[in-house]
């Protein structure tokens, strides 16, 4: 899809003219795919105008109106569940078979329309007086939300679905590598009859996302992306003294006990760990912990689980394998697995090079696996970003979790048993947001989601997601 450049949806409008545009690269071909107008600060002043005047008319609606307005609009995304899912793959060459984040955006819409019209506060005694004293929550008024180039529908659903129901509007700011389905969703807003504005979609790099942290007409930011930016983020958001939420990356420890159904373990590791979105993901379970008296086994079957999954074109409903998002990315994995191989961090067992013949133009990276890493190595410490894992054995519960909580990080972990005492006792014992028993990262929006240490603080997901959005007030009226 080339042509004319993508706008920026601000109000009820697609701006085009922007002064600056980023030329987006389809990962599975390395071709250009479409040129993608890019927000400055001029463009983010006119959208925080916009959604104030959105917001004054969103919360003008009672409380049954915007519930029904976001049924609405998840009725929408219902209807172009295929659309999207065909978007998500033009972004960032996730293959068709794992685009699911579109019927987790519908998900959390029709879960927040729900609460739209249950935000509830109360009425307290107060300390020698009969006053009446009531503790309100109210909308912050205008938030941004910035996502990453592999989620721009979940975070649409975990992070803009609470902000509405709660009476914010949103400044929505996608990756400039993976702006189209969230600018389509920007568009079924507006379809739905959400008020023009009350959604806006700025993909922009970092000039833009400075000039959104930084407005003071930006309430709070909930930001999701790696530490890096995170710091960057949280220090232009302080000069306003703006709050942020950030959910951040992970190292997540994978912990395949000696009872596990190891072909299970085997089948859900692979396809948390390389496989799903080719490991570009925070909840990538890249640290395997494997009992050594099943370590063998499991490797077998887990390298036969990776060598039997297709890779390919990503609008193959087959393929289970697609690319990492850019020739950039691509060189930094691996000159992360080079560095890894020269240091001796462990035995490379399977992958490590770039894919040759019919997918030698796209950016595809083996799935690689390094056996017998010290969890003390860069290779089992930092986040890869990237269809790279390591494996290393254990000996018993206690060492499994003290690896699994040797990192900076803290957002997911994994755990594979069938004895249910030693589930409930692991789990309480990880350092970390999540927990997920013989089972993939499946958040739902019933379930609070974030991280522990350097993952993040702030959660999405469950009432606690939506108090994100909502700011506490106490009024007191004085009888005495």
């Amino acid at each position: 899809m080339t042509g004319a450049p993508v706008g920026l949806l601000i109000g009820g409008d697609r701006i085009t003219s922007t002064g600056h545009t980023h030329e987006h690269i389809f990962p599975a071909t390395g071709l250009p795919n479409a040129t993608v107008a890019m927000a400055g600060a001029a463009d983010v002043d006119r959208a925080v105008d916009a959604a104030r005047a959105a917001q004054r008319e969103w919360m003008a609606q009672t409380v049954d109106m915007r519930r029904d307005r976001l049924i609405d609009l998840a009725d929408a995304v219902h209807q172009h569940l295929d659309e999207l899912a065909t978007l998500n793959v033009q972004d960032y060459a996730v293959p068709i078979s794992f685009a699911g984040t579109a019927h987790m955006l519908e998900g959390f819409l029709r879960h927040f329309a729900g609460y739209a019209d249950k935000i509830a506060g109360s009425s307290t005694p107060v300390s020698g007086s009969f006053d009446v004293n009531l503790v309100e929550r109210e909308p912050y008024g205008v938030v941004g939300v910035i996502a990453p180039w592999n989620g721009a529908l979940a975070v649409a659903g975990s992070c803009v679905a609470p902000a509405l129901a709660a009476g914010n509007a949103v400044i929505f700011k996608p990756s400039e590598l993976a702006p189209l389905a969230a600018l389509r969703f920007g568009e079924l807003c507006l379809e739905a009859g959400l008020p023009p504005g009350l959604v806006n979609i700025l993909p922009a790099g970092a000039e833009g996302g400075d000039a959104l942290v930084r407005h003071p007409g930006i309430r709070k930011v909930h930001f999701t992306g790696g530490g890096t930016t995170a710091r960057a983020v949280i220090r232009a958001a302080a000069e306003n003294l703006t709050p942020v939420v950030a959910e951040l990356g992970g190292k997540s420890g994978n912990i395949i006990f000696d009872d596990a159904d190891l072909d299970r373990a085997a089948m859900l590791s692979a396809h948390q760990g390389p496989l799903m979105q080719s490991g570009q993901s925070c909840a990538c379970a890249s640290r395997l912990l494997v009992h050594a008296s099943v370590y063998d086994t499991f490797v077998e079957k887990f390298l036969a689980v990776l060598d039997s999954a297709p890779a390919g074109d990503p609008f193959d409903p087959l393929v289970r394998f697609g690319p990492v998002i850019s020739e950039s990315a691509l060189t930094r994995i691996l000159d992360t697995v080079d560095l890894a191989v020269s240091a001796g961090a462990g035995e490379l067992l399977t992958g490590g090079k770039r894919m040759g013949g019919p997918l030698a133009q796209g950016f595809y990276i083996e799935p690689t696996v390094f056996a017998d890493v010290d969890n003390s190595s860069p290779l089992a410490q930092t986040e890869t970003f990237g269809p790279v894992v390591s494996i290393s054995r254990f000996t018993d519960d206690d060492q499994a979790v003290r690896t699994a909580n040797d990192t900076r990080y803290g957002l997911n972990a994994f755990v594979h048993t069938r004895d249910l005492r030693r589930a409930h006792r692991v789990s309480r014992a990880l350092e970390s947001g999540s927990v997920w028993i013989n089972s993939t990262s499946r958040i739902s929006p019933q379930g609070p989601y974030g991280g522990y240490k350097q993952s993040g603080f702030g959660r999405t997901g469950g009432w606690e997601g939506l108090l994100e959005f909502l700011q506490t007030k106490t009024i007191r009226i004085g009888l005495d």
